[in-house]
């Protein structure tokens, strides 16, 4: 005879670390989504999402974690099941996505001490949460996030004179970006078998993407992005000075990040573990376990 457990007859233990609950918090009006699981007594880690994704990202990644690691992934204001206000009722732009999260990390959660992990758009935010608040942060995952111009690939170059002048023609080439094809590129370009890309991970954000109203979102961060490049050489200070724990985990065949913008960290931070994966821009598509396992020792 084969017994079955009834859920109450679990091990509590288990089901309070590796079950993932999802939230909402409202900040200044603006209703935020956040998955969370682990033991709220572990040590915190922050997963910071990219473009065009969301925390939906991190779905393998966090039960992977969870038994060791309190982990919270919000989603920003415009993405994911967070609020999406129009761009008449909210100003779009990186130091506004880093205050609303930073409010739900130590307003609402209570936060005082935890870990980041930065990926694309997360890097932005989570650098400038980082930057204000360094005696919380108790470790770096990057994870192709870049905080260095080398970094930034040929990708950039129709964004340049859409920074400098914005208008309908320079804008046309930047709307390429938010196209269905684009965003299947950047899950699929430079890994080894494209058979072990759930086509979950980018049908998920071309849903959240071809919102109505979602387009003028991201161009008006697209735009906006130039705030990040013009706050590199703080973020390279607050590296040099208080040379935080970092694990660099890279997509090596980024087209969007290059290998020498991982590179450049240990620049600064000399003592920076770096690790450089046969994968793309989203690496935890088919790297999750090896990513999971690293940050495991080093956190751990």
């Amino acid at each position: 005879m084969i017994a079955i457990q009834a859920p109450d007859e679990l091990n509590q233990e288990w089901t309070h670390t590796v079950m993932t609950t999802y939230n909402h918090a409202t900040i200044r009006g603006q209703k935020l989504f956040y998955r969370e699981a682990g033991s709220k007594n572990a040590s915190t880690i922050v997963l910071l999402h990219g473009f065009p994704s969301s925390s939906h990202m991190f779905r393998d990644l966090i039960p992977q974690l969870a038994d060791r690691f309190h982990v919270i992934a919000p989603d920003y204001v415009g993405f994911g099941y967070s609020d999406a206000p129009s761009t008449n009722d909210f100003e779009y732009t990186f130091d506004n996505l880093a205050a609303h999260v930073e409010e739900l990390l130590f307003g609402v959660l209570g936060l005082k001490t935890f870990s980041i992990y930065v990926q694309d758009y997360g890097a932005p935010v989570g650098y400038r949460i980082a930057s204000r608040h360094q005696e919380a942060i108790e470790g770096i995952v990057v994870q192709n996030g870049n905080a260095y111009v080398e970094g930034l690939s040929a990708t950039f170059d129709p964004m340049k004179p859409f920074w400098a002048n914005r208008n309908s023609e320079t804008e046309k080439p930047v709307r390429g970006l938010l196209t269905k094809e684009t965003t299947i590129f950047q899950y699929t370009h430079g890994v080894t078998d494209p058979k072990r890309i759930n086509p979950d991970s980018y049908t998920v954000d071309q849903v959240f993407l071809d919102r109505s109203g979602n387009d003028a979102i991201q161009l008006n961060l697209l735009h906006n992005y130039q705030s990040n490049v013009a706050l590199y050489d703080s973020w390279h200070e607050y590296f040099r000075n208080r040379q935080p724990r970092m694990l660099i985990v890279w997509g090596k065949n980024d087209p969007i990040f290059t290998v020498e913008g991982a590179q450049a960290y240990k620049r600064d931070i000399p003592a920076a573990e770096l690790h450089l994966l046969d994968t793309g821009h989203f690496a935890l598509e088919d790297s999750s376990e090896f990513i999971a396992d690293r940050i495991r020792e080093f956190l751990g």
